[in-house]
């Protein structure tokens, strides 16, 4: 299973940031894992859409959701049917949006490794056609080392990743507006998504301040382009027109 992941995972990342120090970005490691990013995350594009549509489409069924959970508030067997049923009709599975998210691990896992030993021990695995460095220097923008942890990077991850969840939020929001919604249950759902809004930007930060530099900023290009999709995404969806009740409203 090991040699399974580093043959198609592992070495054509490696491989492929070895091949963009040597031509494309003058031997600068930040330049080199930011186009990596860039690579990756294009080839991971349709997932990612995948993933932020299903997430879109249960933020429109939100209120719907709300409304049958308060209805079979003491039922829970009729509840889940009720939902099962909502789902159906409106062609929406619940566990899309997760599965793209697990499929894109491999990746990071691959990118973590090659950030931790992969360019000082493990050069011996870049293909014979690309040139293998001696040596590959760490120092981003001449005093940023990318092999060890920076606090710098991890706090610009965070705050992105807090935009990230911002951005979420305020879609969110502007879907649920049922008002038969149960004041309570809304009230909770508002402090969980306030709570989630802070903790996992200092999750990251936490997390990061751990990590090589270098897959800090993997991660940090990696949300920011999240970001661009997400806005790319809502803006292409801004004048479609909606289902709602039976009615299409523009």
């Amino acid at each position: 299973m090991y040699h399974l992941f580093q043959v198609i995972f592992y070495q054509p990342i490696l491989n492929l940031l070895v091949f963009l120090y040597n031509s494309v970005s003058m031997q600068d490691l930040g330049l080199s894992i930011i186009l990596l990013t860039v690579i990756i995350k294009l080839i991971l594009w349709p997932l990612s859409k995948k993933s932020i549509k299903s997430q879109k489409s249960l933020q429109e069924l939100q209120p719907k959701i709300d409304e049958l959970k308060t209805k079979y508030k003491d039922n829970q067997a009729e509840m889940g049917k009720a939902l099962m049923s909502l789902y159906k009709e409106h062609q929406v599975n619940p566990f899309s949006s997760c599965l793209p998210l697990l499929l894109q691990l491999p990746f990071f896992i691959a990118v973590y490794r090659v950030f931790r030993d992969g360019l000082s021990q493990h050069l011996d695995l870049v293909y014979p056609f690309i040139h293998r460095p001696e040596f590959i220097n760490s120092v981003f923008l001449g005093f940023l080392d990318l092999s060890k942890p920076n606090i710098y990077l991890a706090i610009l991850a965070g705050l992105a990743q807090f935009w990230q969840a911002k951005m979420m939020m305020a879609k969110r929001n502007k879907n649920i507006s049922s008002p038969s919604i149960n004041t309570k249950d809304e009230s909770m759902a508002a402090i969980m998504n306030k709570q989630m809004l802070y903790f996992m930007p200092a999750l990251t930060i936490f997390i990061g301040i751990t990590l090589p530099g270098g897959l800090t900023l993997y991660w940090l290009v990696l949300t920011l382009l999240t970001v661009l999709q997400q806005f790319l995404m809502n803006k292409n969806t801004l004048n479609e027109p909606k289902i709602i009740e039976g009615e299409i409203v523009k």
